[in-house]
């Protein structure tokens, strides 16, 4: 049975003040009773160590909304696995749209950034997804296969439990529109089926695969309902309270 993870990317927002008062409220509302999901934040890369020091022992995990692929060297203005182990991180999102688009990340980096991520025992959040123009086009499978074969080119893991992936579909992100529950599920299908070719067929029904786009509290139980959605990446209700404890509650 695979545990449901919701989790929530903050994206450029919250300064160290604002995390931990926002933390704080979500520990408030996910008192009594304790949800039965994995919860995740992703505060911005300065706010992190605050997280970490607010969510100490509780029911919430901290992650990285991105790392860089070598341990260490002469990359200015990067963050390494190594530096977000040894403050308190368990995750770290790689690939998520705004990356790939804005910062031209490719497949290659991506790949890499799973493998520091693994190599230094953080959870990867492995993003994909197709844009607008290639739903229409009807490339939905064809660009979602290749965004998963090449990130996951040479990736070995002992646990596959711990491995997640999470299809946003980019034409969702921050647009106030929603893949319908049987668009979702379609693609997340199809991203299990792929894995049993990749993984094998036992691997593949351990991994986590989350959806990610206009994720809200009035939509989340339609999206858990269906039996290969394993919770949801989340962005502006995650800044919110209210509404991240409402997902997390409709999540569970």
């Amino acid at each position: 049975m695979r545990r449901p993870v919701m989790a929530g990317n903050w994206k450029m927002h919250k300064t160290s003040a604002e995390t931990r008062d926002l933390v704080r409220q979500l520990l408030t509302g996910l008192q009594d009773p304790s949800p039965d999901c994995e919860i995740v934040v992703a505060p911005p890369f300065t706010s992190i160590f605050a997280a970490v020091d607010e969510t100490r022992g509780s029911v919430i995990g901290v992650s990285a909304q991105n790392l860089h692929w070598e341990d260490r060297g002469a990359f200015t203005g990067e963050i390494s696995g190594p530096m977000l182990t040894e403050i308190g991180c368990s995750y770290a999102i790689v690939g998520h749209s705004e990356r790939r688009q804005y910062f031209r990340e490719t497949d290659e980096k991506v790949n890499l950034k799973i493998k520091a991520a693994i190599r230094n025992h953080l959870i990867p959040i492995f993003c994909l997804g197709e844009t607008l123009e290639e739903r229409e086009r009807a490339a939905t499978f064809e660009v979602v296969k290749a965004q998963l074969i090449l990130g996951m080119d040479g990736v070995r893991l002992g646990d596959w439990s711990r491995f997640i992936i999470a299809y946003e579909p980019v034409w969702a992100i921050g647009t106030g529109r929603t893949a319908t529950p049987e668009q979702a599920q379609e693609v997340h299908a199809f991203l299990r089926s792929e894995l049993s070719s990749l993984v094998g067929e036992n691997a593949a029904r351990e991994i986590r695969i989350l959806y990610g786009g206009s994720v809200k509290p009035e939509n989340t139980r339609g999206l858990m309902d269906c039996p290969d959605i394993d919770g949801g990446l989340v962005g502006g209700a995650s800044l919110n309270a209210e509404d991240f404890v409402g997902i997390v509650r409709e999540g569970s």
